[in-house]
Formats: C-alpha cells, structure tokens, sequence
C-alpha cells in the first residue's frame, strides 16, 4: 500500500519517522518481535562467531560482514553514492585471516558504522522522492528491505549459537 507524500509537513516527516522506527527496530531495539540484528551479537565471542555451523555454512561472523556490507549497498542506493565497501568480495566479504577477539570488535565497530551512516541517510532524505527507483526498488522499499534483512539474520544467528550450546537440533 503507498500513500502519497506531502512535499512539506507532518505527513513526510511521519513518513521518515517510520523508516527510521523500522531501522532502529530491527537492529537494537526491545523489539516485540524477537532478536535484533545487533542484540543477537552481543556477548558473542570472535571463536563463537568465527565457527561455521556446517560445511558450507556460513558463521555468526561472515553474516555480521553480510550485513555491514548490504547496509552500504543501500545507503548508496538510496543516496546515489558510488563508494564501494571497505571489505571484499562483495555480498559475503572476507573475515580476517586470523579470527582474533581484536579483529571481531573490528568488524562489529564496522557494522555500528554502517548502519549509523545508513540512519543518517534516512535522516537526510526528502520524503517526497521516497518512492523514486533507488535503483531496482523505491528508496521506501530499499529501506524497509534492509530492515527485514536485519530480522532474518538476527534470527539465524540466534539459532546457530542455539545449535552451537546444544540447545537446538538441526533437521
């Protein structure tokens, strides 16, 4: 369902407003839903999120830099912004050769600050061109998508540390 947006006003700064409240949400808030993106990481050890769950499985690490990655991506669709990310490959980037306590606060101050300039894009939008193409999807689209994407992974990340405590069977 769209809703058209005023140019000026309460309704778009509202519309902004929900954004930022679906972001927020999704990554540290006490969300009725469940985990958060950043909640499931918390007392998370760089063993702990370096072990994979399965062969050809991807760890609590690869999926924080998963995340980090896909949060630029979209603050740089929906600003136009051409930077590339800091890491690569791109989607899945690389974790560090040597999986140290060091290198994990690292990637988690990498992700903080992807999502940080992702809210302070949000912030800085018109709420008028929200459903422009940004591209492939509306700017309102691309945001709501990284939300969800927040979700998803938090969710899985809670269940490979379930699986990893033996609290969790796999099929």
């Amino acid at each position: 369902m769209r809703r058209k947006v005023k140019r000026a006003g309460r309704v778009a700064a509202d519309e902004i407003a929900f954004l930022e409240r679906a972001l927020h949400e999704a990554w540290n808030a006490q969300a009725w839903h469940g985990p958060t993106l950043r909640g499931s990481l918390r007392r998370v050890s760089a063993a702990e999120a370096a072990r994979r769950p399965g062969t050809k499985r991807h760890s609590i690490w690869a999926l924080a830099l998963h995340c980090a990655y896909w949060k630029h991506r979209v603050r740089c669709r929906i600003t136009g912004d051409e930077s590339r990310f800091e890491r690569g490959p791109s989607n899945f980037p690389a974790m560090p050769a040597a999986a140290t306590d060091r290198a994990w606060k690292e990637d988690l101050a990498l992700l903080d600050r992807t999502h940080a300039a992702l809210l302070d894009a949000v912030r800085g939008l018109d709420a008028a061109e929200l459903d422009a193409p940004a591209p492939r999807r509306s700017r309102r689209d691309q945001i709501l998508g990284i939300a969800f994407h927040d979700i998803y992974h938090a969710g899985q990340i809670r269940l490979i540390r379930k699986l990893a405590a033996g609290r969790a069977s796999p099929r």
